[in-house]
């Protein structure tokens, strides 16, 4: 079963995006919100410089191809951290996915104000289309924002959902070689959404920008290919380590670290386990890193199966804060071109 992302407990948990049913039908959706603010002007202007780039482009995906014609303007995304690779090249969508509950009453949302998209950001404040927790997209808001351009690159839509989307505007899905929702190498994912925006090139220089820091860690630290190392949280009184083909395992080989295939084997085709207590020695290796906030590192720390474990008593586990603090789980478990050197920063600052 997924974990799902409806408590603040565990770092990044992501949902079945499945198409739900709506009373009200695509083609009266589309119509919806035809009138034009002076905000929707403002976010208009500001996204036509900053998505200037090659067009027409095609761009191939997991449900077939989709051509944008010219650059857009107003920009929806729909996969959990597209919004953020969006900003990397100086679009601002006018629509998101609430990856992390805002807190109520807070204002602005938090997803907008991570170390490594403020400044991006800026005094924009984009629609929520989904949040974490729901069925899937809604397509009432979606359609009322007139986008021109819908991104579901990290995202786990399915054919309906996407048909439904693909009516409102031209939408981009996930790669094409991408077997399971979530598994695409984060280069793929970045450039998948360079390719949309007019601005492969770009792309492919910041995915390179991204690899050369990744490889100036193994440089420093040769020690790391000789150490096994698992990302994991602690969720629902379990202990629960994410898979080589998960975000934080790409990130963690990425820097030099063997992963732990084992737990793949377990996951199947999750993107994490929760392991039984039987089965706690598969995270007892070299390195461990603890995706938490505060309450629920406090309790891990008071589970003697985990702090019995070998490398808890040698000191070799990394507690990471989610949403607070520096946010270093978030920026590890988002990695998108924004926060992934943010994360590689605070990931070897914690191993000393």
């Amino acid at each position: 079963m997924l974990l799902d992302r409806t408590t603040r407990t565990q770092p990044w948990r992501r949902l079945a995006a499945t198409a739900s049913a709506l009373a009200v039908g695509i083609g009266l959706l589309a119509g919806c919100g035809s009138g034009s603010s002076d905000s929707d002007t403002k976010d208009d202007s500001a996204n036509s410089s900053a998505s200037a780039g090659a067009f027409p482009v095609t761009v191939e995906h997991a449900f077939g191809s989709t051509t944008v014609k010219e650059a857009p303007k107003r920009v929806v995304t729909v996969g959990y951290t597209d919004d953020q690779t969006a900003l990397a090249f100086g679009v601002k969508p006018v629509g998101m996915v609430d990856q992390y509950p805002n807190p109520a009453g807070k204002s602005p949302d938090i997803n907008t104000q991570w170390p490594w998209v403020k400044d991006k950001w800026g005094d924009t404040k984009p629609e929520v289309v989904m949040n974490n927790g729901d069925s899937g997209p809604n397509y009432e808001k979606i359609a009322a924002l007139r986008p021109d351009l819908i991104i579901a690159v990290y995202s786990e839509i399915d054919k309906a959902a996407y048909d439904k989307l693909s009516q409102i505007a031209p939408t981009v899905g996930r790669t094409k070689a991408e077997k399971e929702p979530f598994s695409a190498p984060w280069q793929d994912n970045a450039l998948q959404i360079a390719k949309a925006l007019g601005k492969a090139d770009e792309g492919r220089k910041m995915v390179q920008g991204v690899q050369d820091k990744l490889a100036g860690v193994k440089k420093a630290h040769p020690e790391f290919a000789k150490q096994t190392a698992v990302a994991l949280s602690w969720y629902k009184d379990s202990v629960n380590p994410f898979t080589t083909t998960d975000v934080r395992g790409q990130l963690l080989t990425g820097m030099g670290f063997k992963g732990q295939t084992q737990i793949d084997k377990i996951a199947g085709d999750k993107f994490s386990v929760a392991l039984s207590p039987e089965r706690m020695d598969l995270v007892d290796v070299d390195r461990v890193f603890v995706i938490n906030d505060k309450a629920d590192t406090a309790a891990l720390k008071k589970y003697d199966l985990f702090t019995n474990l070998k490398v808890a008593k040698s000191g070799k586990v990394s507690y990471l804060l989610d949403s607070e603090g520096p946010a270093a789980g978030a920026a590890m478990s988002q990695a998108t071109l924004p926060s992934l050197p943010y994360a590689i920063d605070q990931l070897v600052k914690s191993v000393g």
